[in-house]
């Protein structure tokens, strides 16, 4: 394995990027798809708004539904901001609206995932907990975040684990470099989750010890988004993969027709090693993530690597998704203290968790929302988008109204122009409330971070977005009372000293910025 001089090295001034004969077949075939969805697009419009009889009482008929929908929305539990999107989308085009809402709510693959989750919750619910809980510990304690603890050990089913240690790692270079060295150490199974993968240094070096360790006889799995690998892989990249040994999946595969289970997307970023060390945090696996080339100027990300009992909940959470009809003594076989208590010494507590859309509770957004209420001095957050509800911007609100310093980075340098601009649609509002919120001059922070009270770190895969919070699959770690918190207030701080301060003179718009900003709002749960 090459020094960790030579790969900073590496690292440093990148390598050329190979135009491979697969990328042109690539682009040919994804074109080939999106053409396909645009003529089912036009094809439907056309039908519909052609001035035949039948299409004529087709618009009326779907009229009629939309008004029916529109009124079951408003009657239906949900967040109140995504509910007028939908009802304003339908009066805008009450033609299509309501049938555009029943296709994005009912859908025929998401029962599919949702007969996986539920059975994999029924396999695996009795692994994810230790012998001996903690929890009635730290209740005797009085601990600060005691009820916190207990939503997600005992309603969301995510223990608190004690004999974890947890190191923060940031930027990406600091993970690449971490996790090359882990990887050489596995000796049972390497099974990697990620959302985007892309051929270059960073993809190439992993995939390098992947084939050595499966050659060597580590069982070496691998699932990755099909959206998310849309314009970065060959669509039979997992046949290449078998070639050299890995088992390799691709989640929710990307169909040429109209069903927006395109939304549902494993958007989470886990690596497990041997069940006893594991990633996670906001990077994938392609070069830009560690600065190897440079896609939106500096790529600013945050990672941890997670060592002991909390290791082993990390790799079921991945587990759950590529399990199949695995039975419980099956998956409690791949647990590295079978024989013997884990070891790793206690530092802190820390408790992985993850979210998915199949599910009523919106596990993410209500962590977030606990840690800025439980906030008494300080709440520091990063993350690349800032497009929430009215929920978490009430909570940020009060709690700078209340005294408590709230922070929040977001990227200068955007990779989607759009969603930037929705994000500082939010900006004027947050300043009125004493939110300080700062831009990351030199380039994208893709970092997704909550640190508060030097008490507790929130680091895991989800953004401040609909898209996150609502709609894809997603893990993270809680972290109290551990170094690592120190680590993540201190990376913060640092990074603070490279944004610029957003004020009240820079929300200043024409008057039709801001209708452009309002009207971006509006629609912001639908993006």
């Amino acid at each position: 394995m090459e020094n960790k001089q030579r790969l900073e090295d590496k690292i440093k001034n990148g390598l050329p990027r190979t135009k491979k004969a697969w990328r042109k077949a690539l682009v040919r075939k994804r074109a080939s798809v999106i053409l396909l969805l645009l003529l089912q697009i036009g094809a439907i419009l056309y039908f519909v708004r052609s001035t035949s009889g039948v299409s004529a009482i087709l618009h009326n008929a779907l009229t009629i539904v939309s008004i029916f929908v529109a009124l079951y929305i408003v009657g239906k539990d949900g967040d109140p901001t995504a509910k007028l999107s939908w009802v304003f989308l339908i009066l805008i085009v009450p033609v299509f609206g309501g049938l555009f809402y029943l296709f994005y709510t009912f859908q025929y693959g998401k029962k599919n995932l949702r007969r996986m989750v539920g059975r994999s919750e029924e396999t695996f619910g009795p692994l994810f907990f230790p012998d001996l809980s903690v929890l009635p510990m730290l209740e005797e304690e009085g601990h600060a975040y005691l009820p916190l603890m207990r939503y997600l050990e005992g309603h969301c089913h995510f223990p608190v684990y004690a004999h974890s240690e947890c190191t923060y790692l940031s930027p990406g270079e600091a993970f690449f470099t971490a996790l090359l060295i882990e990887l050489e150490k596995a000796e049972r199974y390497i099974h990697i989750e990620m959302f985007i993968i892309e051929e270059g240094l960073m993809w190439d070096s992993v995939l390098d010890i992947l084939k050595r360790k499966a050659a060597a006889g580590v069982d070496v799995q691998l699932i990755y988004d099909d959206v998310g690998c849309f314009l970065t892989l060959p669509r039979d990249y997992c046949n290449t993969l078998a070639q050299y040994g890995i088992k390799a999946q691709v989640f929710n595969p990307f169909r040429p027709i109209l069903a927006f289970t395109q939304n549902q997307r494993d958007h989470r970023k886990i690596i497990s090693i041997d069940g006893k060390v594991a990633f996670t945090g906001g990077c994938n696996l392609a070069d830009e993530y560690i600065n190897a080339i440079a896609k939106h100027g500096h790529w600013k990300d945050t990672m941890l690597c997670v060592r002991g009992e909390a290791a082993w909940c990390l790799t079921l959470i991945s587990l759950q998704i590529r399990s199949g009809d695995a039975t419980t003594n099956e998956i409690n076989k791949l647990c590295p203290w079978q024989d013997a208590p884990c070891a790793t010494p206690s530092d802190g507590y820390v408790q992985p968790y993850a979210d998915n859309p199949l599910l009523e509770e919106r596990v993410g957004e209500n962590l977030y929302l606990h840690v800025i209420q439980s906030a008494r001095s300080y709440v520091y957050i990063e993350s690349p988008y800032l497009i929430v509800d009215d929920t978490m911007l009430r909570a940020m609100s009060m709690a700078a109204k209340a005294g408590v310093d709230v922070r929040i980075i977001v990227p200068r340098i955007p990779d989607h122009p759009l969603v930037h601009q929705t994000t500082r649609s939010f900006y004027e509002q947050l300043l009125k409330a004493g939110v300080k919120v700062y831009e990351y001059t030199p380039g994208f922070i893709h970092a997704k971070l909550c640190v508060s009270d030097d008490k507790i770190a929130v680091v895991g895969s989800s953004n401040l977005d609909y898209r996150s919070l609502y709609q894809h699959f997603e893990c993270g770690v809680v972290l109290y009372n551990s170094a690592a918190v120190a680590d993540a207030t201190s990376d913060f701080l640092t990074t603070l000293e490279l944004c610029e301060r957003m004020t009240q003179k820079d929300c200043a718009r024409t008057l039709a910025g801001r209708l452009w900003q309002e009207i971006l709002r509006l629609f912001a749960p639908l993006m």
